[in-house]
């Protein structure tokens, strides 16, 4: 593959790449929609990444050339980076990692660079592309211009600014992409990052299927309605507490600052919040603020005109969601002779909390989660930010073969469309290493 990519290299600048730079897209095994809460979450890495081949150039110039030819050529100045929110096109999740960097070491003068990108992660599948791609760019910005960083760091402020693009994520996706190691799955905390070791137990494979559903973040704000939801029960149970509600930001603040375990958190919630929706008239209600207040000072910009939050459900599943990733790291730990039963059915029950609490799957991933179920999984739930994307599922290794080759024939094989993709789409995976650069010898 370097050798393919470094070929059309230099068919298409007519030089040879100075170094290649490669950060791997994640599936997430539990944890789904709680790291921006302040959660720690239960990632490993795969196999798929982004590989750029990059040459520093003497001109203030970067030229971004993708292996895929659907996606179009993009050059611009370094001096002048301007990332549109509007439309999600790959060289934006580039200049979010290109940006940060200069931003971070106050560049005023940073270098050109000609990049051609090959990637292996289906894009819009849950398996953290974009994320991926903000990171490998922020490393080859990083190595061009002569800089070094800590891994933490870098995790950090590829988190940062992947926020350019217009996506309130929390971090798990970056974190991953430069910590992980070969091997072994990550537990991630957040503030400060950091990252334990978490060995799975033998005896079973992690399988990637694709429901052929592709989900943008950026493009929707299914994702960023989800996170202001959170903001917004965070600021209901803190005033409800007599805490300084103006500066809570996540569920996790709430339960540090009233020092309760997850499980008090839950009955807290149950007394505080009502299950139905909440309007935008009532939140106002009962933080004593004006509408104009709740917009100005709460509200993100891209959903300053939803009229309706449900606080209730999505503080539920944080909170249980948040316990379930806490008791899947002490299973593998303590691994029990029971514990391929125990992740699975933490697995499932995290599957049920994202359809029905935190609303984020969608018709094709339940068949897919039931599918795999039937024939032969542990344990089944959507990965990544859901509304279409991946499963990942636990399978016992000795009925790996029957069941690939049975998920193949019962959602694959009825469509024309997902047998296309098929080839990519279903694939066992183990722990793989994180984002590195390497240099031509």
């Amino acid at each position: 593959r370097l050798q393919k990519l470094k070929e059309m290299f230099i068919s298409k600048y007519g030089s040879a790449p100075k170094f290649y730079a490669r950060a791997p897209g994640r599936v997430n095994l539990i944890g789904e929609h709680i790291d921006y809460c302040g959660y720690a979450v239960l990632p490993m890495a795969i196999e798929q990444d982004i590989l750029i081949a990059a040459e520093p150039v003497q001109t203030q110039v970067v030229q971004l050339a993708n292996t895929n030819s659907s996606y179009l050529d993009f050059s611009t100045c370094v001096n002048n980076i301007q990332i549109d929110k509007t439309k999600p096109q790959w060289h934006n999740y580039f200049l979010c990692g290109l940006k940060g960097i200069q931003e971070h070491f106050g560049l005023n003068n940073p270098t050109g660079m000609n990049c051609l990108l090959d990637g292996t992660i289906p894009p819009s599948s849950g398996l953290s592309s974009s994320s991926a791609l903000v990171c490998c760019a922020g490393l080859v910005t990083l190595r061009a211009n002569g800089k070094t960083l800590s891994k933490v760091e870098l995790a950090e402020i590829c988190t940062k600014s992947e926020r350019y693009i217009g996506t309130e994520g929390g971090g798990m996706d970056q974190s991953i992409s430069f910590l992980a190691e070969e091997g072994t799955a990550k537990l991630i905390e957040f503030n400060p990052l950091r990252a334990t070791d978490v060995r799975l137990p033998s005896g079973a494979a992690f399988v990637i299927a694709n429901s052929c559903v592709e989900m943008n973040k950026a493009a929707t704000s299914h994702y960023n309605i989800r996170v202001m939801e959170c903001r917004l029960a965070t600021k209901l149970l803190s005033k409800s507490k007599g805490l300084d509600w103006k500066k809570m930001l996540r569920l996790h603040d709430v339960q540090t600052k009233l020092g309760v375990s997850l499980e008090e958190m839950l009955t807290i919630v149950e007394e505080v919040l009502h299950p139905e929706p909440y309007s935008t008239e009532e939140i106002c209600k009962c933080l004593g603020i004006s509408l104009e207040e709740l917009r100005s000072q709460i509200l993100s910009q891209n959903i300053q005109d939803v009229s309706t939050f449900k606080l209730y459900q999505r503080a539920k599943h944080v909170y249980s969601e948040a316990a379930r990733v806490l008791e899947f790291q002490k299973i593998c730990s303590k691994a029990p002779a029971n514990a391929l039963q125990l992740l699975g059915e933490l697995m499932n029950q995290s599957h049920i909390s994202c359809r029905k609490m935190y609303e984020c799957s969608c018709p094709e991933l339940d068949r897919l989660v039931d599918i795999c179920l039937q024939f032969g999984a542990i344990g089944s739930r959507l990965t990544g930010a859901g509304w279409g994307g991946c499963t990942v599922s636990m399978v016992p290794t000795d009925k790996l073969s029957t069941f690939l080759k049975n998920v193949k024939k019962a959602y694959y094989q009825t469509d024309g469309q997902r047998l296309a993709g098929e080839s990519n789409s279903l694939f066992a995976t183990k722990p793989g290493r994180g984002a590195l650069v390497f240099v031509e010898a």
